[in-house]
């Protein structure tokens, strides 16, 4: 790798995606990188479904380490602890131009630190910052030893890094504006006449969040936040997407509920029943990016395990967990945490969303924003600007500032 390579030479890349988010954002890339590169393009690592169907061959299964928070990661430690010294390997053994870590900070960052002692010649790009700005932010001048350039999702996230002493850090945009002029073209109306909905009655979309630890925390509280919505005069219409492996899960919490919400699958009729809601009650998360595309004014709520809550609370230094809000730079969505989240705090948020009312003007003010924020400069999709990075680090030129 010491030399620059000619536009006839082999390019080999390792991309490693720890989890099914980080695959969607690993097959864009390798489309991008195979639309500039064709046959040139030799590609090995860790990935899913996604990057499967660009023809990447993963290493292993990504369910073997697609596992969510503190508790889960201890209970599979021995065996996520095995893969990432296999990765190591099998990167090392390819002898790449460079390497492409995809999120999931827990397992894709043990593996660069290790590639970095091994073989400092390689250039290591970072695809999707880790929160630093939302705590631990001493991880971000951590990251200078071992990451060369972080490719950003968020457009504060460039500053916060500059900020941090982070690595340089390039915001590429996020994988949602690709998908502005559909979200704007979408036309819910199929949707709402196959379920028959009320058009004098307000719509409420409730989105629990995706994983099985948000639902089981979220959907008591949802429901009785819905109860006093009811008591308060309102008729709603509830709304709630959900993926089939979470379906038992709802039903079990539904039982509880003071009305049966419609249950709604697929990305299309999620989104119609984003447009369709007059507001949202959400678990926070990328949801709340979503929603904001949609233009729905929300609610939103976080609670995660009891035991890891304090730790949490010393730990976070953002002023909001809400992507929206920190898109925005401001709190213009309503936001409850752990003990918070009482069906009172709820309801009295939700309810005045669902007529024409000042909150509800505000909050469509700030939704209003949040396109524009989310766009690259000259509005390009987001897996070229990171296809440009990677590539401006794989041929020829390195590691900037250090051995090639």
């Amino acid at each position: 790798m010491s030399e620059a390579l000619s536009k006839h030479d082999e390019v080999r890349l390792v991309l490693i995606a720890g989890e099914h988010s980080g695959d969607a954002l690993g097959g864009k890339l390798i489309a991008a990188l195979k639309a500039r590169l064709q046959d040139r393009l030799q590609l090995s690592g860790v990935g899913g479904e996604a990057m499967a169907a660009e023809g990447f061959v993963s290493g292993f299964p990504i369910e073997d380490v697609a596992v969510m928070g503190p508790l889960s990661i201890l209970r599979h430690l021995p065996r996520i602890v095995r893969r990432v010294y296999a990765t190591v390997d099998r990167a090392i053994a390819s002898n790449p131009h460079a390497v492409v870590i995809i999120d999931s900070p827990e397992f894709t960052h043990p593996i660069a630190k290790r590639i970095r002692k091994r073989r400092p010649d390689i250039p290591i790009i970072d695809y999707v910052s880790p929160s630093v700005w939302a705590w631990r932010p001493g991880r971000a001048a951590k990251m200078r030893a071992y990451v060369d350039h972080v490719l950003a999702l968020l457009p504060f996230e460039p500053a916060a890094h500059a900020r941090l002493g982070g690595p340089p850090c390039t915001y590429v945009g996020h994988a949602l504006s690709e998908r502005l002029a559909w979200f704007r073209d979408l036309d819910p109306a199929p949707l709402a006449a196959a379920l028959g909905l009320d058009p004098t009655r307000p719509v409420i979309v409730a989105l629990p969040g995706s994983r099985a630890s948000e639902v089981g925390r979220l959907m008591e509280p949802f429901g009785a936040a819905l109860r006093l919505v009811m008591a308060r005069g309102a008729e709603p219409q509830v709304l709630m997407p959900c993926v089939p492996h979470m379906r038992p899960l709802i039903a079990a919490g539904l039982k509880s509920w003071p009305l049966k919400p419609h249950l709604v699958e697929g990305d299309d009729d999620k989104f119609r029943a984003f447009k369709l809601a007059q507001a949202a009650l959400a678990a926070s998360g990328t949801v709340t990016l979503e929603l904001a595309l949609a233009g729905t004014p929300m609610v939103v709520a976080y609670r995660v395990d009891p035991v890891a809550a304090p730790f949490l609370r010393r730990l976070i230094k953002a002023p909001t967990v809400v992507l929206a809000n920190l898109v925005l730079g401001e709190n213009a969505f309503p936001e409850f945490h752990q003990e918070t989240v009482t069906p009172e705090n709820l309801a009295n948020t939700l309810l005045p969303l669902l007529s024409d009312t000042d909150e509800r003007r505000r909050q469509e003010a700030a939704l209003a924003r949040i396109p524009g924020l989310l766009r690259t400069e000259g509005g390009r999709a987001p897996s070229e600007a990171a296809a440009d990075v990677v590539l401006d680090y794989a041929l020829g030129k390195g590691r900037r500032g250090g051995p090639i």
